[in-house]
């Protein structure tokens, strides 16, 4: 028996690179599932050099509920051995962006990720660790529906200013093509492992459509589980 774990990306910065090269890193319109799968493993626990088989096995698909703005930022950085200055970079985020990503397969296994994105065990971030999120992730498990139909019903995430300004005609849905579907993208983002030393992934096939927007959602208190997972940080000093 399959379900489907749903989750919302917003934040102030996200940024979701697929061919990044060099000294430029660019982002991607919308979550990779290479991204999405690093977050729950680390939501887990699990360290870099474990294998990602069971959790690159799950179907992955994403719905753009506020595209946001494309931004590029010059990075400096200096090794942390010598010192020495590194050369400058490029890097391209996503501001103020919004997304519903969701992930299908084994109802046990998508427990476990629920109960994890909702008490990490590393703080998760959208793309880049500089990019941390501005909401509670989890938007809950469905185990009638499939993840088509789930990215199609489920509310509206966009912020309550966009929804009213910007208020599109449609919303671009990405999911995992199957062998069925129709003419189709690939893309470099299938996990094969995130070993620091020997990174590795594959070519995925996606399936690009549009819907109109959803409902949105009732206005209502969220609930936040007690655990907080920046608790590790100590507390703020002020001077």
């Amino acid at each position: 028996m399959t379900s489907v774990l749903v989750m919302q990306l917003a934040g102030p910065l996200q940024s979701w690179g697929a061919s990044s090269r060099f000294a430029r890193r660019t982002t991607e319109d919308a979550p990779t599932k290479s991204a999405m799968i690093g977050l729950v493993a680390a939501a887990l626990g699990r360290p870099r050099t474990h294998t990602p088989d069971d959790l690159a096995a799950l179907r992955f698909g994403v719905r753009i509920d506020q595209p946001g703005t494309p931004l590029r930022d010059f990075h400096t950085a200096h090794r942390f051995t010598t010192g020495e200055a590194m050369p400058v970079s490029e890097r391209y985020y996503l501001a103020d962006a919004v997304f519903v990503a969701a992930l299908e397969g084994d109802r046990d296994l998508i427990e476990r990720l629920h109960q994890a994105i909702r008490e990490p065990v590393f703080l998760p971030y959208l793309g880049r660790r500089s990019c941390p999120p501005a909401r509670p992730l989890e938007l809950g498990v469905h185990h009638e529906r499939s993840l088509d139909d789930v990215l199609k019903y489920e509310p509206w995430q966009a912020a309550r200013w966009y929804r009213r300004r910007q208020r599109p005609q449609t919303l671009e849905i990405l999911v995992e093509a199957t062998a069925v579907d129709g003419p189709v993208e690939t893309v470099r983002d299938q996990p094969l492992s995130f070993d620091p030393l020997h990174r590795r992934y594959a070519l995925r096939r996606v399936l690009r459509s549009r819907i109109p927007p959803p409902p949105e959602p009732a206005d209502g208190p969220t609930t936040v589980p007690d655990h907080d997972p920046t608790s590790l940080l100590g507390e703020p000093s002020c001077t």
